[in-house]
């Protein structure tokens, strides 16, 4: 059984938003500008309330940040 996957659409909604930087998403939902970096490259899954802050940023519903794939059998 594989591990699942989350994966995200943050680069694609910063520079939909104005070509937003990392850093300005990070200062708005209260975190550095690595943390953005390692959630974008999905080397780190945020915690709800950080992926709910994220979205809300966009003004956007979680589930078109984030997309959860469901491993393998």
């Amino acid at each position: 059984m594989g591990k699942p996957r989350i994966t995200n659409n943050i680069r694609r909604l910063r520079f939909d938003a104005d070509e937003m930087t990392q850093k300005d998403l990070a200062q708005k939902v209260g975190v550095t500008r690595q943390t953005i970096v390692a959630i974008e490259n999905a080397k780190y899954s945020p915690t709800l309330e950080l992926a709910f802050k994220i979205a809300a940023a966009f003004d956007t519903p979680l589930e078109e940040v984030f997309i959860y794939e469901a491993p393998e059998e």
